[in-house]
């Protein structure tokens, strides 16, 4: 039994990352406005440069916590989380305060731009001078989705 779980890791570890398309599959109905492919690229390049910043808020209480307290910046959601009850609320928080936010498909994509191993459901980035035009780019293009009715 011990002995299985070094292989599991090892299969886990090489198996082949999937595509956008894929990630679609996994999508929760709630999971709109999502960001297109090219977006997503820019979102978690922009998470990257923030992470090293110290410039992000990561996982649903942290996130609501400083969303409350006036934080600005971009929310990114995960767009696969289950269930969809850990996280639905972050959206409506956002509207409430005009907080820009959008969905991408995979939080462990998103774990893995914030530099964790842990998949992770939400991220709020903030604002920088070290990577300001990545993040104005990355808000334009997030205010431009069209929001769900």
């Amino acid at each position: 039994m011990a002995r299985d779980k070094p292989e599991a890791a090892a299969e886990s570890e090489g198996a082949p990352e999937l595509s956008y398309r894929e990630q679609l599959d996994f999508l929760n109905p709630i999971a709109q406005p999502l960001a297109s492919r090219k977006l997503t690229r820019k979102l978690l390049k922009c998470i990257r440069k923030a992470t090293k910043q110290k410039q992000v808020r990561r996982g649903v209480k942290e996130v609501q916590k400083f969303i409350n307290k006036g934080e600005k910046g971009i929310t990114v959601l995960a767009g696969d989380t289950l269930p969809i009850d850990v996280y639905c609320h972050i959206p409506i928080m956002c509207e409430d305060r005009s907080l820009p936010y959008a969905y991408v498909p995979s939080k462990t994509d998103l774990g893995a731009a914030a530099g964790s191993k842990r998949p992770t459901c939400v991220i709020l980035i903030k604002p920088h001078e070290e990577y300001q035009e990545a993040y104005d780019e990355c808000l334009e293009e997030v205010s431009a989705l069209p929001m769900p009715l």
